[in-house]
């Protein structure tokens, strides 16, 4: 006997090929009836015999394209028949609530990078080639439902051979939004470092400028790339000069797997990662020291071409590009054309752009790979709008971040949405970038927020922004934050020992705190323990000026520090208690660390002197210095072991085994700080988090020393350990703390 099956799918089931996959099995059993786009996902009403209903119903989880996401599916069974004598995919409807998940945007696929290559196919070398499995998506997004008019693409009308494929059931790019040929889609055009556009092939002249030691402008999916050559020293060296970013590391784009084993270490893990369709750039640590004008660590940046436009680019003949976010002075990446030519004049010696508008900024995502999963630096391209799913229900909350690596989260019962890489809020540029996506996330997912959280910094753009909305606002402890975000990412609830290390947040004593074991949960914590806190001559200047912070710790370690440039005067500084905060921060300890051994005393980037400590540190070396810890809080003395690097480095040892013993030390201090709050609290469970662990040498070792003590250790997997994943630990605080 024939059944009437109504159905509701709830998750990523727009813009995935969704609706041809549910066409093509419906045929296959034989059934009638439609679907449709639904704010809340894709709708169904079906007709046929019991039997192959229920079929349908098991397989579509089971065969569904591998870019959808399945949250829920809402059925029932009626014998009240409509009399559906075919089956149709029907115009999207937007019902009053909006529960749609957005794909993010998808690196091109084997089918279409055959096709690009292929001369015989009618979308040979097209730059916009895509299908139902790859292309933009996130980037180009105006509003749900997803169809074509509510996309970049509106202004594209199909051509008759696009729109036959698009409603040919047997063709991929049946209902791709979209789909485009070069009769109907967006151009490439290319102009010079003028902003005249040149005729002929825009890609082409790309290509010679490259190759003759120029700098272009590149658009992609989210925004707009700087691009050289990357064994062109010069025009790297150049690329820096102009751009202003004399020592930061550059990403390189890879033309295949091959060629970033030319360089690096690639494991298989690693491998994967790098040819996932979400195309991260994947920090890979170096085959030998050198190329310190790529990157002065022991870590290369590396991506591979993610659109058919940089395929193209690179062609046969070039291994590798330098592929550099186009932004000036910590700015958001740029991403409209005007503003490419404008902002960019003096710095590309070309610009290859195209017309499709990008709506949506949204960067290159940044990771390592840890233990078979991505370790984020920075969660964007290729993840967001992809929903972090938590194991109950939360309230309405809208988290605001902190100021580095700003980001927010807004939650929508399960689902927790947290933003793309916005960089550091600290200009009127990034705060209305900031903004927009907020105002942007809220519409797309239907989000009113009923409260919010923010960090309690009182100097902070975010916090500023969060006490203009008119909700209820919760103030959230910076390092609280991490420790939740963490758990949050790990899906964990009741109380855990949290080991949380940065360079500072405000501490609920107002001092910067940075180097801390917390115990608690989402509702409270307590300050278990610390590292003894460092003065800082000059306050935040010596966040860049680290020999301030190299002369406080020789002269708080009663050494002598007259030898540092500006000793007399941080001397006078100190003693009077004059714009010398204290802070407790661990990255603060691993500058001074840095500057004492003569590895940098003058930062270009924040953390600088952090990273290049790490990657001088002899990977063998395992001997570590003696240190001492008492009180309560438990404090990290580190005065014993600062006399005894000093030691070293005057008895002539290498600053690669002063380095690896300092780091070593810190380790040990971490895993007896853990065990003595485990004795204390019978807890065993132990969560990582802050931007210190960023530092690969404590994540290969940590870990598994604390699992070796009987621990349950847990790190980032889904979100950022810096400050770009606190917002998530605010919004879990902040649900906590309304459920009262």
């Amino acid at each position: 006997m024939k059944e009437r099956l109504s159905l509701k799918i709830h998750g990523i089931v727009q813009g995935v090929g969704f609706r041809p996959f549910v066409h093509k099995l419906v045929r296959n059993y034989g059934l009638h009836g439609y679907i449709r786009n639904c704010s809340s996902g894709v709708e169904m009403e079906l007709e046929g015999e019991r039997e192959k209903l229920e079929e349908l119903l098991r397989a579509l989880p089971e065969k569904a394209p591998r870019l959808a996401l399945i949250q829920d599916m809402e059925h029932s069974f009626s014998r009240e028949l409509q009399g559906f004598e075919s089956f149709e995919i029907m115009r999207s409807s937007r019902e009053k609530l909006n529960n749609t998940l957005v794909s993010p945007d998808i690196c091109i696929c084997d089918d279409c990078l055959r096709e690009l290559r292929d001369r015989s196919d009618r979308r040979y070398g097209y730059p916009f080639i895509n299908c139902t499995n790859c292309g933009p998506r996130f980037t180009i997004i105006k509003d749900l439902p997803y169809d074509r008019a509510k996309t970049s693409m509106d202004v594209f009308p199909m051509c008759p051979d696009c729109e036959r494929e698009y409603g040919d059931i047997e063709n991929r790019r049946y209902h791709a939004q979209p789909d485009c040929c070069d009769k109907c889609g967006p151009r490439v055009f290319y102009l010079d470092g003028e902003g005249k556009e040149l005729w002929g092939d825009g890609i082409q002249l790309a290509r010679e400028r490259l190759k003759n030691g120029g700098i272009v402008a590149v658009k992609g999916l989210g925004g707009m790339h700087l691009a050289c050559l990357w064994d062109d020293e010069a025009s790297v060296r150049k690329l820096r000069r102009r751009k202003q970013r004399d020592e930061k590391p550059f990403a390189l784009m890879c033309r295949d797997v091959e060629c970033a084993k030319k360089l690096c270490r690639v494991s298989a893990a690693e491998e994967k990662l790098l040819e996932s369709y979400q195309r991260p750039i994947a920090l890979l640590r170096k085959k030998e020291p050198g190329l310190e004008y790529l990157s002065e660590n022991g870590y290369l940046g590396i991506m591979l071409p993610y659109t058919p436009l940089h395929y193209l680019l690179m062609g046969e003949d070039i291994d590798m590009l330098v592929m550099t976010s186009a932004n000036l002075s910590d700015r958001p990446i740029m991403y409209k054309n005007g503003e490419a030519l404008r902002e960019l004049a003096g710095i590309a010696d070309g610009f290859l752009l195209h017309n499709r508008e990008i709506q949506t900024r949204c960067d290159d995502s940044l990771c390592w790979e840890l233990e078979g999963k991505e370790y984020f630096v920075r969660r964007s391209r290729g993840y967001v709008p992809y929903p972090l799913v938590m194991k109950r229900e939360l309230r309405d909350i809208l988290a605001c971040g902190a100021e580095q690596k700003a980001s927010f989260c807004l939650s929508k019962g399960s689902y927790v949405f947290q933003s793309q890489h916005m960089g550091d809020l600290k200009n009127l540029e990034t705060l209305e970038n900031y903004r927009q996506q907020i105002e942007h996330f809220k519409k797309l997912f239907d989000i009113r927020p009923q409260a919010a959280a923010c960090d309690m910094h009182p100097d902070y753009m975010s916090t500023a922004y969060a006490e203009e909305l008119d909700i209820p606002l919760i103030r959230v402890q910076h390092h609280h934050a991490h420790m939740c975000s963490c758990m949050a990412d790990n899906n964990l609830d009741g109380d855990i020992i949290a080991l949380v290390w940065d360079g500072s947040g405000y501490g609920l004593d107002a001092a910067g705190w940075g180097g801390e074991c917390l115990v608690g949960g989402f509702r409270d914590f307590s300050r278990f323990g610390h590292i003894l806190p460092l003065a800082m001559p000059g306050g935040d200047r010596a966040v860049k000026e680290t020999d301030r912070l190299a002369f406080s710790l020789l002269a708080a370690s009663g050494l002598d520090a007259s030898q540092i440039p500006g000793a007399d005067s941080y001397g006078k500084m100190m003693e009077a208690g004059l714009n010398c905060p204290l802070s407790s921060g661990m990255g603060r300890l691993f500058d001074a660390a840095a500057a004492i051994l003569g590895i940098k005393t003058r930062c270009s980037y924040e953390g600088q002197g952090a990273v290049l400590l790490e990657a001088a540190a002899a990977e063998n070396e395992r001997a570590c210095y003696p240190y001492v810890m008492e009180g309560s809080p438990l404090v990290f003395d580190w005065r014993e072991m600062v006399r005894a690097m000093v030691r070293d480095l005057n008895e002539g040892a290498g600053r690669d085994i002063i380095a690896a013993r300092f780091i070593n030390t810190l380790v040990d201090m971490a895993v007896e700080t853990v065990k003595a709050a485990g004795r204390e609290t019978g807890l065993d469970r132990v969560c990582l988090s802050g931007g210190s662990f960023q530092n690969m040498y404590i994540m290969g070792r940590l870990p598994q020393l604390l699992r070796a003590a009987g621990f349950k250790v847990y790190h980032h997997g889904r979100v950022s350990c810096n400050d770009e994943g606190l917002a998530l630990g605010q919004l879990m605080i902040a649900d906590a703390k309304l459920r009262g």
